[in-house]
């Protein structure tokens, strides 16, 4: 923290001394172009020059240091929003800050034609950079058609969404702590993405004095620990750039739109108002439901059974799925409908297999 607050003041301190050259350069130039006779003398040994240089050098003092603390702390703020600047938004900014520019430097130029060259220089510069960053802020907002245009110059096709988003966590899915075993498995690697507003509110639950809530808010923290320990997988965190959003949903919903990010989510409401908004969702909730089993303990359902089981007794059927169900007790009715009752369900090698004891009509 030392070291960087003996950078900033370092900056501060030389942009500063820039603005103070500047201000002499001026009052040099605005003296001479005021007075008559840039030899005499205005005030004792004082000549009009000498005096523009030390009111302009005063004045460059003064409004220098407010100036460059402004910079630097503008410079910080844009730091910290570069952390949760994509790739798309970092190369169509790039291209829009060049293109500006170039457009800014042609337009300036005979400025060096008009006045003394330091003074030009520095309204060059200034000029310059300042295009440089409204081209870089237009073109990050209109990423879509900055790419587009770049991919049909170079025959690169470029898509709405990227193939792998960044994925933005909300805090429903820290909670549920499914999200471990999901990536553990291969699913759902790459950039996560998790904004300082949902850990606000998992450090509030887990600071809360009711029993649940502390435990869920615990149990989300510890979720995040472990993705971020996990291999192939980056959290990222950033900060809040909605500030003016009360509502923790509302702001994963413009962030997500802002950044371009999926939004991953076991919150059905929230899911649906994403998606209506546009923003790419991955609802963890409507995942575990398709890869729940189609058959469950203790469900009654109508089998077919095509060919005795292994065993003595039994009759084997077949589900949609191609589950198998071994029926106890059905051998004498392979090859008719039996109403039967799920007693257990097993995962082995070959796939999903279910047994099934026959239920009397």
């Amino acid at each position: 923290m030392s070291r960087q607050i003996k950078s900033n003041g370092f900056v501060v301190e030389a942009l500063r001394i820039l603005v103070v050259i500047f201000g002499a350069a001026l009052g040099l130039q605005i003296a001479r172009a005021l007075s008559d006779d840039s030899d005499g003398m205005v005030l004792g040994f004082l000549t009009a020059p000498m005096i523009g240089v030390i009111v302009g050098a005063g004045l460059g003092y003064s409004l220098g240091g407010a100036l460059a603390r402004y910079l630097v702390k503008a410079l910080d703020r844009s730091d910290r929003a570069l952390e949760g600047i994509t790739p798309e938004e970092l190369v169509s900014g790039s291209v829009g800050a060049l293109i500006a520019s170039a457009l800014v430097a042609l337009i300036t130029w005979p400025v060096f034609l008009v006045v003394s060259p330091l003074i030009a220089l520095s309204i060059f510069v200034f000029l310059v950079v300042l295009g440089g960053a409204f081209g870089f802020t237009v073109a990050q907002r209109r990423r879509e058609a900055v790419l587009a245009a770049i991919g049909s110059k170079t025959g690169v096709k470029s898509s709405r969404r990227s193939r792998n988003p960044a994925r933005l966590l909300d805090s429903s899915v820290a909670i549920d702590g499914r999200i471990v075993e999901v990536a553990r498995a291969g699913f759902a690697l790459g950039r996560v993405v998790v904004c300082q507003p949902v850990l606000d509110e998992l450090q509030q639950l887990a600071d809360t004095s009711e029993e649940t809530r502390r435990s869920k808010g615990r149990r989300g923290l510890e979720t995040l620990d472990v993705l971020r320990r996990t291999p192939g997988i980056e959290i990222t965190v950033i900060p809040d750039e909605v500030p003016e959003i009360n509502d923790v949903d509302g702001k994963l919903v413009q962030l997500a739109i802002k950044h371009s990010y999926a939004l991953l989510t076991m919150d059905t409401g929230l899911a649906k108002v994403a998606a209506v908004s546009g923003v790419e969702v991955q609802n963890l909730h409507a995942l575990s439901i398709a890869l729940r089993p189609p058959v469950t303990v203790g469900e009654s359902l109508s089998l077919h059974l095509i060919r005795p089981g292994k065993e003595s007794g039994q009759g084997v059927g077949y589900l949609d799925d191609g589950t198998m169900v071994v029926v106890e007790e059905s051998e004498k009715h392979v090859g008719s409908d039996v109403e039967v009752e799920i007693t257990s369900v097993l995962m082995t090698s070959n796939g999903r297999m279910a047994f099934a004891r026959r239920r009397s009509i």
